[in-house]
C-alpha cells in the first residue's frame, strides 16, 4: 500500500501572478512535470475559490496546458476593486501567488523527489 503525505504546493511547483482590473491569474507550474497529472486531480477550480472566498472572489476558471505540464487559474472579484480601486496594499494581487502555494494536496512519498 502507497503511503501518502500531505504537503504544500511550494514543495512541488512554482507559480506567478498578474492582474487585469479586479481579476488574478496565477500560474502553477510542476517543477517536475511528472506532478502534473497529480496537480490536475487535487488543485480544482473549486479548491482555489475557496482559498480565495474571504477576499470577495466569485468565480474561478482554471485552463490546462498540457504541453506546457502547466495551469492558468483566472479568479473573478479578489483584488477588492483592483489596482486604481483598492485600499489594499497588494492591489495587483502578486502575493497570491504564494496563498496558492500554500495550499496543500496529497502525494505518493515516492513520488516526492524534491526535499
Amino acid at each position: 500500500m502507497t503511503q501518502h503525505i500531505e504537503i504544500p504546493l511550494h514543495r512541488i511547483a512554482h507559480s506567478r501572478a498578474g492582474d487585469k482590473g479586479n481579476r488574478v491569474n496565477l500560474s502553477l507550474i510542476p517543477y517536475d512535470p511528472a506532478h502534473y497529472t497529480l496537480l490536475a486531480e487535487q488543485v480544482t477550480e473549486e479548491k482555489v475559490l475557496a482559498l480565495f472566498r474571504h477576499r470577495g472572489a466569485t468565480a474561478c476558471k482554471r485552463y490546462d496546458l498540457p504541453l506546457l505540464h502547466a495551469f492558468n487559474f483566472v479568479i473573478d472579484e479578489v483584488l477588492e476593486g483592483g489596482v486604481n480601486g483598492s485600499l489594499n496594499l497588494d492591489g495587483h494581487g502578486k502575493s497570491h501567488s504564494f496563498r496558492l502555494l500554500a495550499m496543500t494536496i496529497e502525494i505518493p512519498s515516492e513520488k516526492l523527489s524534491r526535499p
